[in-house]
């Protein structure tokens, strides 16, 4: 059996690339396919606990990762700092007008 990057590790790795320069970026959010995640993992087929094991790493290191079924998307958690909040009001609407969300 071939030796195996640790979900630590790979997240280490996937938050690594966030600071990379690539892509015409110096450093910010990517994109990457399953395929790829295959071949950071080792595996032929990537459970969905091992890649939420992996996002939980993800977010310990300060960063999110976002599973989209084909491809997945890391981001840094502050990224979500400036987006606006919702209210508990517009929550408990029983139904929400056009436009307000």
């Amino acid at each position: 059996m071939e030796d195996r990057l640790s979900e630590r590790q790979i997240a280490e790795r996937l938050a690594e690339l966030y600071e990379r320069k690539f892509g015409g970026k110096e450093r910010g959010r990517y994109r990457f396919s399953m395929k790829q995640m295959r071949a950071l993992t080792g595996r032929k087929r990537v459970p969905g606990d091992l890649i939420r094991n992996i996002g939980e790493e993800v977010f310990e290191l300060g960063y999110v990762l976002i599973d989209l079924e084909t491809y997945f998307v890391v981001l840094a958690q502050s990224t979500f700092r400036s987006y606006r909040r919702l209210s508990d009001g517009c929550l408990g609407a029983k139904s929400v007008p056009a436009g307000t969300l």
